[in-house]
């Protein structure tokens, strides 16, 4: 694997590794255009992923870890990152393309600051069972992670067929405005406009 088998290179030079850092080691690594990692690296854009061991890269880690001792994943700098943001950003806005961990750390980070400006969940997970996946967004308002004075919006679908939909009508129609070829965008802007 890129990055945990080159010599060791994750448990060298006295780096602390947080999952961004590592996820962005692996977008360098990787240099592959078609990988968000890859573009989210080559842009300084952080990847925050608080599940980064489940699944086989956690296993990679796994197995790295017996070969060569000593990695250590720090977890708080990562949430102190997401969080502080959160805290510090004139507006937030959260685009939730399913559920579980993932939702819940966004929306947390957003109860730092007093609830995000802006809602939309993508998921297919209903409320009856008390998944978070399937909580709707008055709950997440109840809790302070979205504002009270927001409206947000839940969707119910499959995210993989629905997002790219959302996009194509929203964000993909303005994207002149945001890299300069319509003019520059005003700041705090709304989605509507």
């Amino acid at each position: 694997m890129p990055g945990l088998g080159s010599g060791g290179s994750l448990d060298t030079g006295g780096v602390r590794w947080t999952p961004s850092r590592m996820i962005a080691r692996l977008g360098k690594e990787i240099n592959n255009p078609e990988s968000i990692c890859y573009w989210a690296q080559k842009n300084q854009i952080p990847v925050l992923s608080p599940a980064l061991t489940d699944g086989s890269l956690g296993d990679m880690i796994f197995f790295h870890s017996y070969k060569r001792p000593g990695l250590v994943l720090d977890i708080v700098e990562d949430l102190r990152l997401i969080n502080t943001q959160a805290i510090f950003a004139c507006k937030t806005g959260m685009i939730i393309l399913g559920g579980g961990l993932v939702k819940h750390h966004i929306a947390n980070a957003n109860l730092m600051r007093n609830g995000a400006d802006f809602s939309v969940y993508v998921n297919t997970a209903q409320e009856f069972d008390g998944s978070d996946s399937g909580a709707r967004p008055d709950e997440a308002v109840s809790w302070g992670k979205i504002r009270v004075d927001a409206t947000p919006v839940k969707v119910y679908a499959d995210a993989s067929l629905v997002f790219p939909l959302l996009v194509a009508e929203t964000f993909a129609r303005r994207a002149g405005a945001f890299v300069g070829t319509e003019g520059t965008p005003e700041p705090g802007g709304t989605p509507e406009g």
